[in-house]
């Protein structure tokens, strides 16, 4: 891999930034149109180093919802979120006071700030029958200490795998929920409003990239709640073994924020870790994230994802709020 690959017709700049996953584009104004061969490259990009960082860009709402739809249809901001922007209902603005002020003291966690909905390792949204494509997540307010996110590179991750757990991984599926989890006495705003709004699915373990013909692992910490068809105790076990696999330090990369920064990863092939460094801070931190309509996935034996309860995460999309 060499160190910065200029593109045919020089339009964008493209440096790798990790040795497994993560790239640097420059050159580019994505506030503006781009033309179908720039689009062509960034989308390239995408899929080769599953995500990509844009720096010192000037973006609103309406121009980060412009540059997304150049990549595919939009999602509505999120399943749970019943108040984003006025006029701009693809925006799900990511900020810690915006969760305590919907779901009050009970969403915080001792003395701890939650700056996502979920601070673990996760896929967006993959408790939906047809998980974002991709996700394009733009810095509005960050602050000038902590505040990182990393992603892993999961196709890497099941190449990292032995041969014969690749065999044994690609005949699996597993469950994955949004809501329905929590204890049933549980009775905090946040647990209402996820079981009203259950999404659950059961995808296979090992997705074929539709696009790239990769193979990748696709559970998460965040939504896989278990392996389905083994006992109880083989799923924790199972799924002991990826998620260890998943995050190993050599498949990721941590990207520092600034004002004007943009990431956008293929949600089909990475994962990703919200900031936990800063907790025990109370900074602002404001950032806005679009997510692209995705497909159904697909395992290695050509098996579709079953639908369990919601319905497909599309631009179509209403929050029920008691």
């Amino acid at each position: 891999m060499t160190a910065v690959q200029d593109t045919p017709t020089g339009t964008i700049t493209v440096r790798p930034v990790a040795g497994h996953i993560g790239a640097d584009i420059s050159d580019v104004d994505i506030s503006r149109p781009l033309d179908e061969r720039t689009v062509a490259e960034i989308r390239d990009a995408l899929h080769r180093y599953k995500v990509i960082f844009f720096r010192d860009q000037v973006l609103d709402h309406a121009t980060q919802i412009a540059f997304g739809r150049q990549f595919g249809e939009l999602t509505y901001a999120h399943p749970h979120d019943d108040a984003p922007p006025t006029e701009h209902p693809e925006i799900f603005t990511i900020d810690p006071r915006r969760y305590e002020d919907r779901y009050g003291a009970d969403f915080r966690k001792a003395i701890r700030r939650q700056y996502s909905y979920f601070n673990g390792w996760h896929t967006d949204v993959t408790a939906a029958v047809n998980p974002p494509a991709a996700s394009i997540l733009r810095a509005d307010v960050v602050p000038e200490i902590g505040g990182d996110t990393q992603w892993t590179n999961l196709v890497s991750a099941y190449e990292g795998l032995s041969e014969p757990v690749r065999r044994f991984v690609d005949t699996l599926r597993a469950e994955h929920r949004y809501g329905g989890s929590r204890p049933a006495e549980d009775n905090s705003a946040y647990a209402k409003r996820i079981n009203d709004n259950l999404l659950v699915a059961v995808h296979p373990v090992v997705r074929v990239h539709p696009v790239t013909g990769e193979r990748a692992l696709f559970v998460n910490p965040g939504f896989t709640s278990h392996i389905v068809d083994v006992s109880p105790a083989e799923s924790r076990a199972i799924l002991e073994l990826l998620y260890a696999e998943i995050t190993r330090p050599e498949y990721t990369v941590r990207f520092r924020w600034e004002a004007g920064s943009v990431a956008f990863w293929d949600n089909r092939a990475t994962a990703h870790l919200a900031p936990r460094d800063i907790e025990h801070l109370d900074l602002q931190r404001r950032l806005h994230r679009i997510t692209l309509i995705g497909d159904v996935p697909k395992g290695p034996d050509g098996r579709e994802s079953d639908l369990v309860a919601g319905k497909p995460f599309t631009n179509e999309h209403t929050v029920v709020v008691d």
